[in-house]
């Protein structure tokens, strides 16, 4: 059997060897290489592999046709939309996701960038180390604002959790109902959660559905008021027209850690020189414990399937 982790896990390598050896004990080969965009190369090094292990990076259709090998892809991440999953179906190739290990993590950054924002802490800390006061920059609480979250997953329950506490009001749209959701949250339509909202806060998956989920109409029917917060995936929401949003001050600001790109970025992307926003290079996902909790799941997902059972499916 062997195995190749085509990218870094984001842990140290002690973490990774202590993972590894139960399955090199058992006769499980497992080859290490740096992340590539080449699909060349990813070619090559999947060659002779029956599973590859990856986190975020592009692994395409392309490249898994041309596998005669692979029988499993466990992939670091809790979204697949990075990876050719046609293709896999077609070879009746097994693949796994590692849901769940980010809730904290992106619900946490979440909640760091709102407070951010409304309180204007990147803006107040220049003036305080530039020997000036707040004027002009005094914000505003979490307290009675509404909260909408579109995509009630485990993130979404987590973010709804940590907002009702510090007291918001929670609106919440799924593409289905949950009749489980927590009775703080009041599941609505999406259209009422943009014109309810004054934090909309993105956590859905990125499929032929969400696509384009928020772009033009979408932002003219939010309120001036509101912020949108996208760390959900880069193309849910139409980018061309969020910049013209912002640049028009149709909505008060944007929180967001992913694109339409993954980053780094142009330094000419239109969405780093809007005026109201917050930007981050996709680290919604990245603690230390979400790292070791994700690599944990990783080698978890690879046990079972050598076992038989394929857990975390997604294909």
């Amino acid at each position: 059997m062997k195995v190749a982790i085509l990218e870094s896990l984001g842990i140290s390598e002690e973490e990774l060897l202590s993972l590894e050896k139960p399955f090199v004990d058992k006769g499980v080969e497992f080859v290490h290489y740096n992340k590539s965009l080449d699909e060349e190369v990813l070619v090559k090094e999947t060659e002779g592999a029956d599973a590859v292990i990856i986190a975020n990076m592009p692994f395409p259709a392309s490249v898994i046709e041309r596998s005669d090998s692979l029988k499993y892809i466990d992939v670091a991440f809790t979204g697949t939309d990075h990876v050719g999953l046609s293709a896999a179906r077609e070879k009746g190739i097994s693949v796994s996701n590692a849901s769940g290990y980010s809730n904290e993590a992106v619900s946490e950054l979440v909640l760091g960038m709102v407070l951010s924002f409304m309180r204007n802490i990147s803006k107040v800390e220049d003036r305080c180390r530039n020997g000036l006061d707040k004027t002009g920059l005094v914000g505003s609480e979490v307290k009675g604002k509404t909260v909408g979250i579109i995509g009630l997953g485990k993130i979404g329950r987590r973010t709804a959790e940590i907002f009702h506490v510090l007291g918001g009001n929670i609106l919440a749209s799924s593409r289905t109902k949950h009749g489980d959701a927590p009775e703080y949250v009041k599941e609505v339509e999406k259209e009422e959660l943009l014109k309810e909202s004054d934090i909309v806060v993105l956590h859905c998956p990125l499929t032929p559905e969400t696509r384009g989920l928020i772009g033009k109409k979408e932002l003219e029917i939010m309120k001036k008021s509101a912020i949108l917060v996208n760390v959900a995936r880069g193309p849910v929401v139409v980018e061309k027209d969020l910049v013209e949003a912002l640049t028009k001050g149709k909505i008060s600001g944007a929180l967001i850690d992913v694109f339409d790109t993954e980053p780094p970025l142009p330094k000419d992307n239109p969405l780093l020189s809007c005026p109201n926003t917050l930007v981050t290079p996709h680290v919604a996902f990245a603690t230390k414990e979400s790292m070791s909790l994700r690599a944990k799941i990783v080698f978890d997902n690879l046990y079972s399937w050598m076992n038989g059972t394929v857990i975390n499916r997604v294909v």
